[in-house]
């Protein structure tokens, strides 16, 4: 890394805390002044994030568009290998959408005020009623026309590899009911691995898959699905993000 790429990536850690605060409070800002519209208000995170990947030298190139209906509701599912891939995703990809966040961040002051009116989706990882009540309730937000972002893998991988899918995150699929769209990040992990902090610059690649419906699957049908998802994530990844046990699959439209 050159000193000058070194100095955009020191400027991106510098700045993300103060360019976080300041679209947040923008965000609010517009709601007290305008109408409480929170899909016109998704401007300020897409903004936030090309910002913040525009510091960092980073281009976004989203491929596949035409696989799906822009009017339409859906679950993305991608790989997660990188912190770059809610970067590139929130400010390159033009389909209406909401994030999935746990419900912690929801009580941070000003962040989790933001998070409310711009729409995003609660959901709480502890075990048991709770945990299937916050379910639920995510699921009939999507039904009512909600898109969201999954990472079935559950967190990063520390070495950028496709890894197995948990059926928990596609079980909120099902019970959505809408199709599932996979989703591949490819060349974030090798910007920003797992576990470092400044952000190489490069060309980040999203790849988008074709729906995949889910009215003839089940709770109990979570892992088929599961395996189907990850399958179809796996053709769309460069083939530097697959496991080397696995044959790397023909690339699809």
């Amino acid at each position: 890394m050159t000193l000058l790429q070194r100095l955009r990536s020191l400027l991106f850690l510098v700045s993300l805390p103060f360019i976080t605060t300041a679209a947040c409070f923008v965000a609010l800002a517009d709601f007290r002044i305008s109408s409480d519209n929170a899909a016109a208000a998704q401007i300020y995170p897409r903004l936030w994030a090309k910002i913040m990947t525009r510091i960092a030298g980073i281009r976004v190139r989203v491929t596949g568009m035409e696989n799906i209906d822009p009017q339409a509701t859906y679950v993305f599912a991608g790989n997660h290998c990188s912190q770059l891939d809610i970067y590139s995703f929130q400010g390159y990809f033009p389909h209406d959408f909401r994030w999935i966040a746990k419900k912690e961040l929801f009580d941070v002051p000003i962040l989790g005020t933001a998070m409310r009116k711009v729409g995003f989706i609660s959901i709480d990882r502890a075990r048991g009623r709770k945990a299937l009540q916050s379910l639920n309730l995510a699921a009939k937000r999507i039904s009512a026309g909600s898109s969201v972002l999954i990472f079935p893998e559950g967190t990063r991988s520390r070495d950028g590899k496709l890894q197995p899918f948990k059926a928990g995150a596609i079980l909120l699929a099902i019970r959505s009911g809408v199709p599932v769209v996979p989703i591949a990040f490819n060349n974030t992990s090798r910007l920003l691995p797992k576990g470092k902090l400044l952000p190489a610059p490069g060309e980040i690649v999203i790849r988008i898959g074709k729906p995949i419906p889910t009215a003839q699957f089940t709770p109990k049908d979570k892992q088929a699905l599961a395996a189907i998802l990850h399958d179809k994530v796996a053709q769309l990844l460069d083939p530097i993000h697959l496991p080397a046990e696995e044959p790397q699959p023909s690339k699809i439209g």
